[in-house]
């Protein structure tokens, strides 16, 4: 969704922008909303005409 390498995302979440929740795996889970508001302050690629 970010289109940047996980690591970043875990970045991100050590550094407060993310709240991460570790399953019993060692994976993590971000909530929606949060997700869904780092990506609103992403501005999107546009295709070039």
């Amino acid at each position: 969704m970010f289109r940047v390498d996980p690591k970043t995302v875990t970045r991100w979440a050590k550094a407060g922008k993310l709240t991460s929740i570790r399953t019993l795996g060692g994976h993590r889970r971000y909530r929606e909303s949060e997700v869904r508001a780092l990506l609103a302050g992403i501005p999107q690629q546009r295709a070039e005409d």
